[in-house]
């Protein structure tokens, strides 16, 4: 059993089926993979996930505990960040403030700025903060206002905000989405460095395939909202129904 599991999940929206009967574990400590064309269900499933949408049929499992019917806030502190594919991020405030603020919903549920309780509360937060961020290699703009930032500085920063949080489970929705292929690299490198000093699992939709086939060790392809095929990355690049339902098109 992984430690996601997803069963007979249904979703449908008017007479849209956008999902059907979608089977899915996610094994713990790894990086799981879920591809599709454009209409697949990805995002729909996503949403089920982290409670922005309740399916029609079916159970939600992180760690042998619902998800289902469980406000967003309330699912982040059971364990589970989502990196979004437009980095959220506060611009107005500093790079610093950003991953402070995330410390406090941890604490009590509240994703905002307010006063801390004491000196040490200050500085154990900034502490802890600032360690974050040199985990990132960000520790050189800590000061700086976050809408100054690259857009690969601003994913990174949204990575620092989910992981100062101390997650099991990253859910990541295209996290190199209109990156130039240098920035996408270094995200793919941060994604493995995570991986590797952490104790974490992360599902990621993505269509950059170098992307996939650089980070995922299974794989999961929807095809009109249902699972097509679940394998290992290598099984999955010559697989024919792969091939002619998705694999190779360079769009989404």
């Amino acid at each position: 059993m992984g430690i996601l599991e997803v069963k007979n999940v249904g979703k449908r929206f008017g007479g849209l089926q956008a999902l059907g009967d979608v089977n899915l574990s996610v094994a713990e400590n790894t990086v799981h993979a879920i591809i599709g064309p454009n209409g697949a269900g990805k995002s729909t499933l996503l949403n089920v996930l982290v409670g922005k949408l309740i399916p029609d049929t079916g159970s939600v499992m992180f760690d042998g505990q619902s998800v289902l019917g469980r406000k967003p806030h309330e699912i982040n502190q059971m364990g589970i960040s989502r990196v979004f594919q437009t980095p959220e991020i506060f611009s107005d405030l500093t790079v610093l403030e950003n991953v402070m603020i995330p410390c406090f919903a941890k604490r009590d549920g509240a994703y905002r700025m307010h006063a801390f309780e004491t000196v040490e509360d200050e500085v154990d937060i900034v502490q802890k903060a600032e360690q974050m961020l040199l985990d990132v290699n960000m520790q050189d703009k800590l000061r700086m206002t976050a809408s100054s930032l690259s857009r690969g500085d601003k994913r990174r920063l949204e990575m620092a905000m989910c992981l100062v949080q101390e997650p099991r489970l990253l859910l990541l929705d295209e996290p190199t989405a209109g990156m130039a292929r240098a920035d996408t690299n270094n995200t793919i490198d941060l994604l493995k460095e995570i991986k590797d000093s952490r104790d974490i699992t992360m599902a990621i939709i993505e269509h950059d395939m170098h992307v996939v086939f650089s980070l995922a060790e299974r794989i999961t392809v929807l095809a009109q909202g249902t699972p097509l095929v679940e394998d290992t990355p290598e099984n999955i690049k010559g697989h024919p129904k792969v091939q002619e339902a998705y694999l190779g098109q360079a769009h989404g």
